[in-house]
């Protein structure tokens, strides 16, 4: 057993080692960023310190994990990985509560638990906890940071990481910063980007978009003093002012602090809109890249095995853009995620097709992180171009998907909230559960069929499929969200219902629409965790020549998996021409049977198969 000299000297010379490794990236990226003040290169030192008193604070137990990671960082790449999402205090209402369910996670198989905000926010209004008034402080009504420590610890004993939100675009207006700026502090001041009177905000809000304007018009929001500060949301989430570099190294000990503290994963929120620079949209930018790279860089040299999970809801090519080992090795597949619903909607899968064929393969060491709904409103986010090369109008599909899927649309299954509805332009995004959207409460049969196609989905394509808690026993909307203090406003707390006790209670009666989804989604995870070709996130297109069924493949060693799924109403056939490429008998991985494949496959409505192929000779 070492000395604790002796680990003292191993921390260090591992830390030496990785400030060799690391330190050039971090210069180099500080400089592009920051090279044109004078006081960069202080400002960079006093970095690294940080960092180093960071290492040494460090867990004993989380740098083994750290160790662990250096030689196996492809954790999120295996077939056995799930993840689950929830807010604690909606589905088990504390932290003690969330560390009593840690039973049924592990029945579930997650290996990863995504908790929505939980730092403290102002009250009742906090953008469901976007507006972060400390990074360091949980919410006293759901806990304490050394039970967030423990819950850590408890779910990386049981294999289980947990991955939290890393607001760091902006901070509320009641966060300590926040506070010191508003009463007039120069220093705290340059924290954030605050004017004395309207001529920077006029030049930048020339070029720069509105993103709520239901709450305040602009970009800019106007203090008691008269002064105007940068709100790109809400009135009371202030924006950073990155090109300060001691914001950078502020939030870069808030980061270090929850790595500290047991978190896997950060999942960086509103990644595109963290650099600003009059003359241009301020979203996208090539300096928020660079601070995502040089945050890495950071974790690198003391926190090693924290991971990045970028949130960017923007044009599609743009969020491939944050995907990559050095920036964000996770992200959100929006995309996937709003043609999953489109095909639902039109029965056809000729957008989702596209895009798996396009837009779906990472760089090596990324991964998407697939699901059907989020805490969000659903958005359209397809590429306009993409659609038209398909014949299809994007402005009048996404007026038509919005009316689908708040039942203003004949024959349509959904009962979904708009979100922003301006019924006028048809205009709006939309709220509600999986289950109520795909139909349970009028249709229970088949919406039960849609729910289970949805997930065979994001439980197929590759990467880390991602469960909002409550959706595998097919919980409905939460109609009563509005009698909440702080949710009136807010129609995406129709999907965040509180813990359905009655509907976990069901899930093992199959007779019912709960427990057929939770057995037949449980067993589609089974499955999927046997099965090799399903590691990684490489996809192979596979044309059906049948609009309604969607095909793809996942390639292994000398066989591949073919997917195929009906959204159909109707049985339909993919012809065997189509499947000539293949060996005559494919393995059916969901009924353990021989398909032989001579006159086709033919799909029941709202229905999938995976088949064990091998390719003809």
């Amino acid at each position: 057993m070492r000395s604790d000299a002796e680990s003292d000297e191993a921390n260090w010379l591992d830390f030496n080692r990785r400030l060799d490794a690391h330190f050039p990236t971090l210069y180099r990226l500080f400089e592009s960023l920051y090279g044109d003040r004078n006081d960069w290169q202080e400002q960079l030192t006093q970095l690294v310190l940080l960092a180093a008193r960071s290492w040494v604070a460090r867990p004993p137990e989380l740098k083994e994990v750290d160790d662990d990671q250096e030689h196996d960082i492809a954790w999120y790449l295996s077939n056995k990985a799930l993840g689950g999402v929830c807010y604690v205090d909606r589905y088990a209402e504390n932290l003690e509560g969330l560390r009593s369910r840690i039973p049924y996670f592990k029945e579930l198989g997650l290996t990863y638990l995504h908790l929505m905000p939980l730092f403290l926010a102002p009250e009742p209004n906090s953008d469901g906890g976007y507006a972060v008034s400390s990074y360091r402080e949980v919410h006293p009504g759901l806990g304490t940071m050394v039970q967030l420590r423990e819950l850590a610890a408890e779910l990386r004993s049981a294999g289980i990481k947990l991955v939290v939100d890393f607001i760091f675009n902006h901070t509320s207006n009641e966060h300590l910063w926040a506070r010191k700026a508003a009463e007039g502090d120069s220093r705290f001041s340059g924290y954030y980007w605050i004017f004395p009177d309207r001529t920077m905000p006029d030049a930048f809000e020339s070029h720069a978009r509105e993103i709520f304007p239901d709450d305040h018009p602009g970009s800019f929001v106007q203090l008691d003093d008269g002064r105007w500060v940068w709100a790109t949301f809400h009135s009371f989430q202030w924006d950073l002012n990155y090109s300060n570099p001691e914001v950078f190294r502020a939030m870069a000990e808030e980061m270090l602090f929850l790595a500290n503290q047991g978190i896997s994963v950060l999942r960086m929120d509103a990644v595109a809109f963290i650099w600003k620079q009059v003359g241009t949209s301020c979203e996208n930018l090539p300096q928020a890249h660079l601070l995502l790279q040089a945050f890495n860089a950071v974790c690198r040299l003391a926190a090693p095995s924290l991971l990045f999970k970028s949130e960017a809801i923007v044009h599609p090519d743009q969020v491939a853009e944050y995907i990559d080992p050095g920036e964000c090795q996770l992200s959100y597949n929006p995309l996937q995620m709003a043609l999953i619903w489109e095909a639902m909607a039109t029965r056809d899968v000729s957008l989702l097709s596209q895009a798996l064929e396009r837009r779906h393969n990472l760089p090596e060491g990324t991964s998407w992180i697939n699901y059907v709904r989020s805490h969000d409103d659903i958005g359209w986010t397809f590429a306009d171009e993409d659609a038209a090369e398909l014949g299809i109008n994007g402005f009048e599909h996404r007026r038509f998907l919005n009316s689908f899927y708040v039942n203003r649309f004949p024959g349509s299954f959904a009962h979904g909230v708009p979100f922003q509805d301006n019924p006028r332009t048809g205009d709006c995004r939309i709220s509600g559960t999986t289950a109520s959207l795909l139909g349970l409460e009028t249709e229970p049969e088949a919406a039960v069929q849609r729910i289970l196609l949805a997930h065979s989905i994001i439980l197929s394509t590759g990467g880390v499929p991602l469960i909002y808690l409550g959706d595998e026993v097919a919980q409905g909307n939460d109609y009563g969200y509005a009698a909440e203090p702080g949710h009136e406003a807010d129609s995406r707390w129709v999907h965040r219902p509180h813990y359905p006790a009655d509907s976990y209670a069901k899930r093992r009666d199959p007779s019912t629409p709960q427990g057929a989804v939770y057995s037949g989604l449980t067993e589609l995870i089974s499955i999927r965790a046997a099965t090799p070709e399903f590691e990684g996130t490489c996809l192979v297109d596979f044309r059906t020549g049948n609009r309604h069924v969607l095909g793809y493949q996942r390639p292994g060693e000398g066989t591949a998996v073919l997917v195929l799924a009906n959204f159909g109403d109707s049985p339909q056939a993919v012809a065997p021409a189509v499947l000539s490429g293949f060996n005559r008998t494919a393995a059916n991985l969901l009924t353990h049977e021989q398909e032989n494949m001579d006159a086709g496959i033919e799909l029941a409505p709202r229905s999938f198969v995976w088949l064990r192929v091998a390719y003809a000779n």
